[in-house]
């Protein structure tokens, strides 16, 4: 049976928020104002008919759009979107009674993410490569992704008959693909370990299709290229499974404002560094600390600093800073600081570093609510919110990046 809703509010998830006679819907791939008939299941809607479209709704620029779990919103004009992914910062810190004034967004453009995690399997009919229907586990096979970068797409048919060489049947496993100045950097996880038959037939099919690496849960499985990318002028040579910003602009655009903050800075920490994403530009200007959980992502980091020359001090320690943060007396040297946690947020560490002299930090994060949280932290300790810049890392996304940049007296 059918609901008659009009959607009220797009929610913080991407979907469109209707009031129902039994709560709150959630309706996937609507839009504020429609008016729709749904299926109702455990507070989902399912659009069944679209009754009164919005103005805003527009063509979805890919053919998969609905049926492909990878994008939410391609069906929404540009500015309400952007205001939206806006809000989704303004929203989550107002609601920490933090008081601030957020820039505007800065958006992404189409064909830009450089790194992609795909899910595949192989099937009677030849190999599957694509992503996950929403809000379920069956495979959607593409042929297109206007959000990924042309060097991903264009070898879409040669990451499928790498995908059948893996095989594994029809249980799916991912396979996250990153393009980088040496070629296609290709993780391989989810499935059983290749054995060496299988290890053999995967290098011939690396070599012969000139990706730079394959890796199977972090094992180097074929690197004829180490696989390289650019902070600043630095060149780095990423670690298997390593972590890297989405696009090349957002990071450039979060790079500009962090070095920029702390641009006065002698001596500069850097909290959850990675390979060095901020702490290799920084660099550039003063000296740097840089902390990471990862012995390979701080052994990357190391390396690119003994191959540059130019660089102020840079040195490296591998430490879990969610089990053992830097305690306020450790900060005490640095006046300067940049933190990029994960998801998580990094709640400890700002109860450090509020207690802290610190004149500079900036604060990193994809996640506004837990940005709001370790900001609230730091407010309470005596810090000034000075800027707040929305980025659009995640295109057509319910996930926004944000930077935050702070002053202590």
């Amino acid at each position: 049976m059918s609901t008659r809703v009009t959607i009220e509010k797009m929610g913080a998830g991407g979907d469109g928020i209707a009031s129902t006679a039994s709560g709150i819907a959630y309706v996937p791939f609507s839009l504020p104002g429609e008016t729709a008939n749904i299926a109702l299941d455990n507070g989902r809607g399912t659009l069944m008919a679209l009754l009164e479209a919005s103005p805003e709704r527009i063509a979805p620029a890919c053919r998969h759009f609905e049926e492909c779990g990878g994008c939410a919103l391609q069906h929404w004009q540009d500015e309400p979107y952007r205001v939206w992914k806006r809000s989704l910062v303004q929203e989550a810190l107002a609601g920490r009674g933090l008081v601030f004034e957020l820039e505007p967004l800065v958006p992404c453009m189409p064909q830009t993410r450089r790194r992609v995690v795909f899910a595949a399997r192989t099937s009677d009919h030849g190999a599957v490569l694509g992503f996950n229907r929403h809000l379920s586990h069956d495979l959607i096979d593409i042929s297109e992704c206007p959000v990924t970068l042309p060097d991903i797409v264009s070898r879409l048919d040669d990451l499928r008959d790498l995908v059948a060489v893996v095989g594994g049947g029809m249980k799916p496993f991912r396979l996250t693909v990153t393009a980088t100045a040496s070629g296609l950097d290709i993780m391989v996880s989810g499935c059983q370990a290749p054995d060496a038959a299988k290890r053999q037939a995967l290098t011939a099919l690396v070599l012969k299709k000139g990706f730079a690496r394959l890796t199977y849960e972090g094992e180097i499985i074929v690197e004829p290229r180490r696989p390289m990318v650019q902070f600043g002028r630095v060149p780095v040579f990423l670690p298997a499974g390593g972590f890297l910003q989405a696009t090349v602009d957002a990071e450039n655009a979060m790079a500009a404002l962090v070095t920029a903050h702390l641009a006065k800075a002698k001596k500069t920490l850097d909290l959850f560094a990675g390979a060095g994403t901020f702490a290799l530009r920084i660099a550039e200007k003063s000296a740097v600390h840089a902390v990471e959980g990862d012995a390979a992502a701080v052994a990357a980091l190391d390396r690119s600093v003994r191959q540059v020359q130019g660089l102020k001090p840079v040195t490296a320690e591998r430490r879990d800073l969610f089990r053992r943060p830097f305690l306020a007396r450790e900060l005490a040297p640095f006046n300067g600081l940049v933190f990029d946690p994960p998801r998580a947020g990094a709640e400890a560490q700002s109860i450090e570093i509020a207690k802290s002299t610190v004149p500079k930090v900036a604060a990193v994060s994809c996640n506004p609510v837990t940005l709001a949280r370790d900001l609230s932290i730091l407010v309470k300790g005596g810090y000034r919110i000075d800027r707040v810049i929305p980025i659009d890392q995640f295109l057509w996304s319910p996930h926004v990046e944000a930077v935050a940049l702070l002053s202590k007296k």
